[in-house]
């Protein structure tokens, strides 16, 4: 048996959510973020199943991007803001998926351009959960995936030069079915980096956003999170802390 890239996404999501509720990570009542991608978007359903079966009550949600907040509107999973009163600022659990996940779970994130509000939610949250598929677990960072970088957009030049001087070769992201750059949510471009050799995650994080003129990068390493992964032969694997 072999299943596709699609089908471990979705395996990987609904095993994720069904065993936090098992486990007890996720309860009703709880404070839920949730993510933004090809990846989050089966937990979220997954999510409001529970809630529409009955197994979950009073969930309040956070999303990380309006793809997420649009999802939720259409699948009726009650949606608020870290500002609000409810909320107050702080998350029992955060669901999303990654685009990289390296030794000691540290993530590559951002492909969707959401990186900025995944990491407001993320590093918010008592406890941090990722669903990938197999082709997500890498070896290094640095030289695979493109690592996002969201900058203030008048920073673009003087940015470009100080990535460069960490050894990043960046490219501005265009859109896609639009004519010029990509914009996020937040009214900010995405500068995709690459390095001929492999990086620290923890060291890399840091040292870019030191750099005036970066809102946030796609290094995250600050919350260890539980990882599930699916295989193609259907297996999913948990990577936890060490």
């Amino acid at each position: 048996m072999s299943i596709t890239k699609e089908e471990q996404k979705v395996l990987a999501a609904r095993t994720a959510v069904d065993t936090l509720i098992a486990g007890k990570q996720i309860f009703s009542g709880m404070k839920i973020g949730l993510g933004t991608g090809s990846t989050a978007m089966p937990a979220v359903k997954r999510l409001a199943e529970r809630i529409h079966d009955g197994t979950l009550r009073d969930i309040k949600a956070v999303a990380t991007s309006f793809q997420t907040v649009l999802a939720c509107e259409e699948l009726g999973i009650p949606a608020y803001t870290m500002n609000d009163r409810i909320i107050g600022g702080r998350l029992d659990l955060a669901i999303d998926g990654a685009d990289e996940i390296g030794p000691g779970n540290t993530l590559i994130k951002g492909g969707g351009a959401a990186l900025l509000r995944e990491k407001i939610i993320a590093y918010n949250a008592v406890a941090f959960a990722i669903v990938a598929d197999e082709s997500k677990v890498v070896a290094s960072h640095g030289t695979g995936f493109p690592l996002p970088v969201e900058i203030i957009p008048e920073s673009r030049v003087p940015v470009m030069q100080a990535l460069q001087e960490l050894g990043a070769e960046c490219t501005l992201r265009e859109g896609v079915r639009k004519a010029g750059p990509v914009i996020t949510d937040n009214g900010n471009m995405i500068l995709d980096c690459l390095w001929k050799k492999a990086v620290d995650p923890c060291a890399m994080e840091d040292a870019i956003n030191r750099i005036t003129g970066v809102v946030e990068c796609g290094f995250f390493t600050k919350l260890v999170p539980t990882a599930f992964v699916a295989h193609a032969d259907g297996s999913v694997e948990t990577l936890r802390k060490a």
